[in-house]
């Protein structure tokens, strides 16, 4: 029997995320695919549900982010024309400056997006699907009282905080997107209750977005074995993504959640303009695709987010192939790109694959061997606890 799978989208959500300042018009181009490819036919997905998100409400976004944020964020000051202007005469900016400054339909932004991701979490609460999908979600920078690297709202822990409701389970996030998910491990670290834990795969290296200690590797005797990073050097490929799922399966398997959220960012994808992995859309085992594959196999109730990328035609193809698995039938690499209104975008090959470059891989066998040696030693310790 199929998995049960809801798409969460809406016209209002399209229009609000497609103004998303470091994502212009990407949410519409995503969406725009999926449905050009037939994946959102209720004919041909008898199992395929289609849900209008929910706002979330002020309460809603103040379980987890502070009240002046939250009231700043909501205030016309943060939507208005004048926006820009008006946060700059401000003395406290709540980090709407820089990388994440003020635009128009911010606070329809923010509720829409973060009422998107708990949409999709309480069907999946409420067992009315066995995968849901938000793609203008997995907003993993977001801090609890500020903006921070083009996010505005922390859906991704307000969604796992949700799924935390009684009756108590186990939820697993997953991120793998290129950046590590500060906002989200920070948040969960040092739980002693054993309910939530985070594994962020992403690249490190010195000056790399966003600087945090729990970004390197966990160490095997003192870290919390419940906030586990995996970071991969320059180049990160398929081969070396196949090798490094055996930590990732070994976790899953000690930890046996009920729920997994996973934050699929595409940023790490060759023609990415971040150019720094060289992973594959379908190539082979250990690519993109692949690993969305693995995780759907792992027959736990599953919440599919969004995240960064910034070659948005890509990110397109990314998230209608991974909508495509999930509805399983997974769509071929050779497809052609559906005649619609954002044709023109997919120059010059037209087609859904995108295939991995020629960038060199310096994830060395040394370095992924000591990744498997701590992973060993942590995953013993969360089996321990677990137990």
């Amino acid at each position: 029997m199929p998995a049960r799978v809801t798409y969460i989208v809406s016209e209002d959500l399209v229009k609000a995320s497609s103004q998303l300042p470091s994502n212009k018009r990407r949410s519409a181009l995503v969406h725009s695919l999926v449905q050009s490819f037939g994946l959102l036919s209720r004919q041909t997905f008898g199992h395929l549900r289609i849900l209008r998100p929910t706002p979330a409400t002020r309460k809603q976004l103040l379980a987890y982010h502070e009240q002046e944020y939250i009231d700043d964020i909501l205030s016309s000051a943060s939507t208005s024309k004048d926006a820009r202007s008006e946060a700059h005469d401000r003395p406290d900016l709540l980090g709407l400056e820089d990388d994440c400054p003020p635009f128009v339909g911010l606070s329809q932004y923010v509720q829409l997006v973060a009422g998107a991701s708990l949409t999709a979490a309480a069907v999946l609460k409420q067992d009315d699907a066995d995968i849901s999908i938000n793609w203008d979600g997995g907003r993993h920078h977001a801090q609890k009282g500020h903006a921070a690297g083009f996010c505005y709202v922390a859906d991704c822990v307000l969604s796992i905080l949700a799924l935390k409701q009684p009756p108590k389970s186990r939820i697993m996030y997953l991120d793998l997107d290129l950046h590590f998910s500060d906002a989200v491990s920070q948040a969960f670290a040092g739980s002693s209750s054993g309910q939530i834990l985070t594994l962020s795969i992403h690249h490190s290296a010195p000056g790399f977005y966003p600087p945090s200690p729990l970004s390197s590797l966990p160490d095997s005797d003192t870290s919390d074995p419940y906030t586990l990073s995996l970071p991969l050097r320059h180049g990160a490929s398929d081969k070396t993504f196949h090798r490094v799922w055996q930590c990732v399966d070994s976790v899953k398997n000690a930890f046996s959640p009920e729920y997994v959220v996973v934050q699929c960012g595409v940023d790490g994808l060759a023609g990415d303009p971040c150019g720094t992995w060289n992973w594959s859309l379908g190539s082979s085992d250990g690519s993109f695709g692949w690993c969305l594959s693995q995780v759907l196999g792992w027959n736990c109730k599953t919440l599919l987010l969004g995240g960064g990328g910034y070659n948005s035609p890509n990110v397109a193809r990314a998230w209608s192939y991974v909508t495509s698995i999930a509805l399983g039938q997974p769509l071929p690499l050779e497809a052609d790109i559906p005649d619609h209104n954002g044709f023109p975008s997919y120059e010059p090959s037209f087609t859904l694959d995108i295939p991995a470059g020629n960038m060199r891989d310096e994830n060395t066998d040394e370095y992924l061997e000591h990744i498997e040696q701590v992973y060993s030693q942590v995953v013993g310790r969360l089996g321990a606890k677990t137990l």
